[in-house]
C-alpha cells in the first residue's frame, strides 16, 4: 500500500479525534466566563439502605434551578431556586464548574457542569444532594439523590 492510499485515512483519524477536544476546549472556556447558568434535570436517583444494603431507584425529574452572580475568581456565586437566592460557593477546576452549597442543618448539595455541550448548546451537568432524614415529606429531600441533566450558559 502507497502513502497516497493510507495517508488520508491517517489524516482524517487525527482531525476526527482532534475535534472533541477542541469543542470541549471552547465549552470550557465558556463555563469559565459564566456569570449565570440554567439548570434542568430530568431523570434523578434515590436510595435506601434495606438489610445493611444500599437499594437505588431512576426516578423521572422536574427539577430546575438556576446560579447567577458566579464570579469564579472569589468562589462566590448564588443558588436561585424555589426557596430563593442562596450564597454559595463556586470552584472552576480543569475546565468543569462546580457549586458546593452546605447548610447549617446538615445537608450538602453539589452541582457540577461539565464542559460537553448536548445539542442545542447546553452542557452535561449533574446535581447530588445528601441528606438521610427518619421522616420523608412530599416535595423535600429526605433520602440521598443524584440528578441528570443539562445547563445552558445565560447571556
Amino acid at each position: 500500500m502507497t502513502w497516497r492510499v493510507w495517508a488520508p485515512a491517517v489524516l482524517g483519524s487525527f482531525l476526527l479525534a482532534s475535534s472533541a477536544p477542541r469543542a470541549q476546549s471552547a465549552a470550557a472556556d465558556k463555563l469559565a466566563s459564566a456569570k449565570a447558568v440554567e439548570c434542568a434535570f430530568s431523570v434523578y436517583a434515590t436510595v435506601v439502605w434495606k438489610s445493611g444494603s444500599a437499594d437505588a431507584t431512576l426516578k423521572p425529574s422536574k427539577l430546575s434551578f438556576g446560579f447567577d452572580s458566579i464570579n469564579t475568581d472569589e468562589g462566590t456565586a448564588r443558588v436561585v431556586g424555589k426557596f430563593g437566592p442562596s450564597d454559595i460557593i463556586v470552584r472552576f477546576s480543569s475546565g468543569v464548574l462546580h457549586f458546593i452549597q452546605s447548610f447549617r442543618e446538615g445537608p450538602l448539595y453539589a452541582t457540577t457542569i461539565f464542559p460537553m455541550e448536548m445539542p442545542g448548546g447546553r452542557l452535561q451537568a449533574v446535581h447530588t444532594r445528601h441528606e438521610n432524614t427518619l421522616i420523608a415529606l412530599p416535595g423535600f429531600t429526605s433520602k440521598p439523590e443524584q440528578y441528570y441533566g443539562d445547563c445552558g450558559i445565560v447571556p
